[in-house]
């Protein structure tokens, strides 16, 4: 993992990211943290079809996973933001999530002295954006997710999948799938842009980062670690189960812009080859991380 020259991880940094995480003071009206869209036990993500934030707004995509995220090179669904201090004051400053001032914090969050003492030792300055950001993505580079059945079996060599899982996964790999193209190992993704045929005009996805209609209506490849949990699916959740995915996919998606993807066709998949692909996907689920209360704030 790659850190930022200005913003190398230290047991203070992280510590105050993840109080600031788990805190609602740090939005305008004292209602909305983080944490209200990325819950622990939600694999940081919230169960939602799109975040709700500020005033019960709702945004237009679906609430990603924070695990791993150190590792992912741009984020957001259309790669427009180069690394986590920046995206950090999307949602801080964003008029539907938390909605802060550009001019400076909320006061509550000013006057804590706990924050601004951590602040003090964290970079040597006192609490404002600067270290607020930084903070929060020393956290965020912190949730890491690594101990699942698969990896048990194919990293590690300890213990094996169930029979059903593995023939998921070797269907997941096979030429008539492909799927592992797309959802590249380690991470099961790797990181680029297709249009897969979610029938949603109202994002236009990359486009909006490159401004050229061939990338109209492509997202970035999610991650597939701990899918089981992190429902609803696609960019804007409308996919509830998993095993509405392994029938979207099926199918061939449910709409065919000229941008779509050549590779997502009809798969004509029998019953038990789509039971077993949901038991891979649910053997990508790392349970310990998602009980692991070393990632939430102690209590005051």
């Amino acid at each position: 993992m790659a850190f930022p020259d200005d913003n190398e991880p230290t047991e203070c940094r992280v510590e105050l990211g993840k109080k600031l995480f788990h805190d609602p003071l740090l939005s305008a009206d004292g209602q909305t943290s983080c944490a209200s869209c990325h819950a622990l036990m939600g694999a940081f993500t919230d169960g939602q079809m799109v975040a709700v934030g500020h005033d019960q707004q709702k945004g237009m995509r679906n609430t990603p996973t924070l695990f791993n995220i150190g590792w992912q090179p741009y984020l957001m669904a259309e790669g427009g933001v180069k690394n986590l201090e920046q995206q950090a004051l999307a949602p801080l400053l964003s008029s539907h999530e938390m909605y802060n001032s550009s001019q400076g914090l909320p006061n509550a969050i000013l006057k804590n002295q706990c924050y601004q003492s951590l602040s003090q030792k964290a970079y040597n300055r006192e609490l404002n954006y600067y270290t607020v950001v930084r903070a929060l993505a020393c956290y965020e580079r912190s949730l890491i997710s690594y101990d699942t059945p698969f990896d048990q079996a194919f990293y590690f060599k300890k213990n094996k999948m169930s029979e059903e899982a593995e023939r998921g996964w070797q269907l997941f790999q096979s030429e008539k799938l492909s799927c592992i193209q797309c959802h590249a190992l380690p991470f099961f993704t790797d990181f680029q842009f297709y249009a897969v045929g979610v029938l949603d005009t109202n994002d236009i996805g990359k486009e909006r980062e490159n401004y050229q209609i061939k990338s109209r209506y492509q997202f970035k490849t999610p991650t597939l670690r701990n899918i089981e949990i992190t429902g609803p699916y696609m960019h804007n959740g409308s996919l509830r189960t998993l095993e509405d995915v392994v029938e979207f996919y099926n199918r061939g998606g449910d709409w065919h812009p000229e941008q779509q993807d050549h590779r997502i066709r009809p798969l004509e998949l029998t019953p038990q080859e789509k039971a077993d692909l949901v038991s891979f996907l649910e053997s990508l689920t790392d349970w310990n991380a998602v009980q692991n209360h070393s990632f939430l704030p102690l209590k005051q």
